[in-house]
């Protein structure tokens, strides 16, 4: 079995490459996938998870990813609430042959999910962000917001200026000093009010359980892309955000009813099954429309199931096999 470390999996999957392997893995379909997500309050009020994610496609590759979400870990050492300053997202990915049930390789589960999750996020703004966008807003300065800009920027080059707001100021200071260094127009924003008006783009990577974005602030022809919610009782946007935007998922099986920007509104009746327009799935083999106009406001939820996970390691092995990284 093949041990591929966290340098080696930012390495082999670049942003354009991979966003085109997601979109052509998404023509296959897939057998069963499924979702464990365990949870323990901190003495911080902070929740920490664990997650398992399995996903099957039969006669070709099986997977599981084990991972956790500390979100203290990413605030550094304190002795109180016993951070270790660590990253907060940590685990691992193991891919198995379809055929015959064989380990293949053990991946580094934090550089798995980062990738995969701004990819998913980019390939959803590919079909619903106008193709004209110039300014990003990036609400959240953790370990996956320069992955966010830098997906996003593949998939719309005409972006030209990030936004950054951020709870705390101090980790948005940092992340546009590392985005200025490399020669990306950034600024940080101390209004999330005006930042939002002014955005054409916007993605979120929160870990919000009260909304963040307010629908009466969207601007005909914005792009809202949640990434953050990833359980039932987290959510970004209000209900006037969902009332207002057409909406779209990644998976409809998965992110419909376990990520709280669409189940809560979901439950309380405010939309339904059909109010969700499209998946990747659907949108990826053009079986329905993305964006359809220039005034509309469009919402991609990243949901990011154990299918992804699958079809990202199958692609890094894949380019690990035919290649000398």
């Amino acid at each position: 079995m093949k041990f591929i470390d966290s340098a080696t999996v930012h390495q082999v999957l670049d942003y354009p490459a991979l966003i085109d392997a997601l979109a052509q893995a998404h023509q296959q379909d897939f057998d069963a996938v499924e979702r464990l997500l365990l949870e323990q309050a901190t003495p911080s009020g902070t929740r920490n998870h664990f997650l398992l994610w399995p996903a099957w496609q039969q006669g070709q590759a099986l997977g599981v990813k084990l991972v956790t979400s500390f979100p203290d870990n990413a605030t550094g050492p304190d002795n109180a609430t016993g951070n270790t300053g660590r990253p907060s997202v940590q685990g691992v990915y193991i891919l198995f042959d379809g055929h015959n049930g064989q380990p293949l390789a053990c991946l580094d589960g934090a550089a798995l999910t980062l990738r995969k999750t701004a990819a998913d996020s980019a390939l959803g703004a590919r079909f619903l962000a106008r193709e004209d966008a110039q300014t990003l807003l990036m609400v959240g300065a953790g370990e996956l917001a320069p992955h966010l800009i830098a997906a996003h920027r593949t998939a719309r080059p005409s972006l030209r200026h990030i936004l950054l707001w951020n709870r705390s100021p101090a980790r948005a200071v940092r992340l546009a000093a590392a985005l200025q260094a490399e020669g990306v127009a950034a600024v940080v924003c101390t209004e999330l009010a005006d930042a939002v008006r002014r955005a054409d783009i916007i993605s979120c990577a929160t870990c919000a359980a009260e909304p963040l974005i307010k629908g009466q602030w969207l601007q005909p022809g914005t792009h809202l892309d949640l990434v953050g919610g990833f359980t039932p009782a987290m959510r970004e946007a209000d209900d006037d955000t969902i009332r207002r935007a057409r909406l779209y998922v990644d998976s409809r099986w998965f992110t419909l009813h376990d990520c709280g920007d669409l189940s809560q509104p979901l439950q309380a009746g405010l939309i339904d099954e059909q109010t969700v327009q499209a998946d990747l799935f659907q949108l990826c083999r053009q079986e329905c429309a993305g964006r359809r106009s220039a005034n509309e406001i469009t919402l991609f939820k990243n949901g990011g199931g154990a299918h992804l996970d699958l079809m990202v390691a199958r692609y890094a092995v894949a380019m690990l096999e035919n290649s000398t990284y």
